[in-house]
């Protein structure tokens, strides 16, 4: 499966509006009518951007905008920015302070709520169940390992201004005076 391809099941699955949980249950949909080699290509390829996303001043975006993110809350936060499609999640990525731009991430900053979608990362494992009524197979290709050195502390807010400010000025109180 090519990049366009992943981001157009994801656009079609987007198109019926709705939660990122209804979104990943139409992927899954959407997904299981394709042949099981079409599945198989989409789970490399949702490795691949997930791959691409593992970096740490977007886990520090997740980590302020969620209250926190543990190894798994990151996890579920890159499922739920996959939902909001392939721009939103290029920008993301590119440049995690982007987040401050979504009006959604914007009023989060005054409901308090999370992001996360655990059920965007199962569509393909989903998917190949409902298609197949088997396991999806292992891929033996294994990941490569994202460059962590760069991590900071993501609870210094001095260092969260410096590295994500338009996330910061939403999410962390300000300096006192």
């Amino acid at each position: 499966m090519r990049t366009d391809e992943f981001w157009q099941l994801i656009d079609s699955a987007r198109s019926g509006g709705g939660e990122p949980d209804a979104i990943a249950a139409r992927a899954v949909a959407l997904l299981a009518a394709r042949d099981p080699e079409e599945i198989i290509g989409y789970a490399r390829h949702q490795r691949r951007v997930l791959t691409a996303s593992y970096r740490v001043d977007l886990w520090g975006a997740a980590y302020l905008i969620n209250g926190g993110a543990s190894d798994d809350g990151f996890e579920y936060f890159r499922g739920w920015l996959m939902t909001q499609g392939r721009e939103v999640f290029a920008r993301a990525v590119a440049g995690p302070d982007s987040l401050a731009d979504l009006p959604r991430v914007r009023s989060a900053s005054l409901s308090g709520e999370e992001f996360e979608c655990e059920d965007m990362l199962a569509v393909p494992w989903d998917a190949y169940r409902k298609a197949t009524a088997t396991e999806l197979p292992t891929d033996r290709e294994s990941p490569p390992v994202p460059d962590l050195n760069d991590f900071w502390d993501f609870d210094d807010a001095d260092e969260a201004r410096r590295r994500l400010p338009k996330l910061a000025a939403l999410f962390v109180e300000p300096p006192q005076e």
